[in-house]
């Protein structure tokens, strides 16, 4: 069998299939287009990491929202007004100097959608999904973020019952920024656990 990709202007076979998918659904009346635009525009430019930067920012100007974000990230998280699908229970985990937690989905790619927004590519990657519980610092390495030897590594398992979020650790010289000038510096990467959140 003989698989092509097309040429230059045409759309991938990936593309196609989903298309040919979608226009079957509407047919049937299974999926309504608007209805399915509205999620992905809301998903794709409203809600995205910018959510999720904000619960991060509150937390680390806000003592006592920290203690209620670690002992009810979705209480915690409601309180911002950010919830819904995919977003029903989530538990938040503190990064430190000495321990830093990361996230993964082993068998799909749960994730918080109302705090992080649609899941990037590489978090549905097999390999990732495969790789990170087994080797993890190797796999962190990789992606850019180098840990000391010393420092504790947890691998959190996403589920369709329990999601997380990764409180990372405030970085040094940020103590006179103001929540609003926080946000900015919040990355859908460290929120995941994959990166630490850089100084300005």
């Amino acid at each position: 069998m003989t698989r092509t990709d097309g040429g230059p202007g045409e759309a991938p076979p990936v593309a196609l299939r989903t298309e040919a998918l979608e226009q079957l659904l509407t047919e049937r009346g299974l999926i309504d287009p608007k209805v399915m635009n509205e999620i992905i525009t809301t998903y794709e430019t409203n809600v995205g990491p910018l959510n999720g930067a904000k619960v991060v920012a509150r937390a680390w100007t806000d003592p006592e929202y920290r203690r209620r974000l670690l002992r009810d990230g979705t209480a915690a998280i409601g309180e911002l007004g950010f919830s819904g699908p995919q977003g029903e229970h989530i538990v938040v985990v503190e990064n430190s100097a000495t321990t830093h937690h990361v996230v993964v989905c082993t068998l799909c790619s749960c994730y918080p959608w109302p705090v992080l927004g649609l899941p990037p590519s590489w978090y549905k990657d097999p390999a990732y999904r495969a790789r990170v519980v087994k080797e993890p610092r190797t796999v962190l390495s990789e992606m850019g973020l180098e840990l000391d030897d010393d420092v504790r590594i947890t691998v959190h398992d996403s589920t369709s019952e329990v999601r997380w979020l990764v409180l990372p650790e405030r970085p040094a010289g940020t103590e006179h920024l103001s929540e609003e000038q926080l946000v900015p510096l919040v990355t859908r990467e460290a929120m995941v656990g994959v990166a630490k959140v850089a100084a300005p």
